[in-house]
């Protein structure tokens, strides 16, 4: 069987394991009982719902011409994102580790099956607040979908690098997965959730701006409501930074697989 024949027949044996795991998880996570897998969006979706709710009812704006609905639904969406794959590949593996007698199962398929299952449950929130506010008149629409559409895959892939480098980390450290729940809330003050880079003093805004999560923030919201504030980011830097945080967690997959060899 010639090379490209053979990568062929692989891929689509790895499509097939991970599309199983995806099945597996969505069961496992929300059922087949009350409106079991609606879940899968609906839970982001409450969470999105409630900040928005609550800081509009506070008024916790930090401009007047700021619109609030948007400034809190592309906060906490994005929030969810590096917050929540991190925590779903935390032990990932050990917790399946059941699945790894199967000859074709690997690491690397539970983590993509866990990551596909957060990343179509926050975007399908995203989507799905964002048209709702607009067509009831809370928010306009976004001024460049594109742009929005860019920050946000800038964002996943944050996301998601930042997962398998956790989550393959955590299968070797029993510390470190103590310690990240904490180091993520503290992560959530410096996300960008609450505040706009150009409301911040001067001095900070350079610091600031070396978090790859208020980069991506700050395109999103550029992208809804760019007009009223002077967004500051740099994507060449987020693109440099997901690809060097890629690179590694492909490295700690590495190695989460040797050690499943070994054992």
């Amino acid at each position: 069987m010639s090379s490209h024949g053979s990568f062929a027949r692989s891929f689509v044996i790895q499509r097939r394991v991970i599309w199983a795991l995806f099945l597996r998880e969505t069961l496992t996570r929300y059922g087949r009982h009350n409106i079991g897998v609606l879940w899968l969006f609906g839970e982001p979706m409450l969470f999105t719902l409630g900040i928005t709710t609550l800081w509009t009812l506070g008024h916790m704006s930090h401009a007047s011409n700021i619109p609030i609905v948007a400034f809190a639904l592309t906060g906490y969406s994005t929030v969810l994102v590096w917050r929540n794959m991190p925590n779903r590949l935390n032990k990932a593996v050990e917790i399946h580790l059941g699945l790894m007698h199967h000859r074709n199962v690997r690491p690397i398929d539970i983590y993509a099956a866990r990551l596909l299952l957060e990343v179509g449950g926050v975007t399908t929130s995203f989507v799905v607040l964002s048209a709702l506010f607009c067509s009831i008149g809370w928010m306009d629409p976004p001024e460049n979908i594109l742009e929005v559409i860019g920050g946000w895959v800038l964002m996943v892939w944050f996301g998601a690098s930042l997962a398998i480098l956790v989550g393959s980390i955590s299968e070797h450290s029993e510390l470190f997965e103590r310690l990240w729940h904490p180091i993520t809330y503290l992560m959530i003050g410096f996300s960008g959730l609450g505040f706009l880079v150009d409301a911040m003093p001067a001095a900070s805004q350079y610091y600031l701006l070396m978090i790859p999560m208020v980069n991506c923030s700050e395109i999103i919201r550029d992208g809804y409501f760019g007009s009223l504030f002077t967004a500051h980011f740099d994507v060449m830097y987020v693109v440099i930074w997901n690809i060097i945080q890629s690179f590694l967690a492909m490295i700690g997959v590495r190695f989460v697989s040797r050690g499943m060899t070994l054992q």
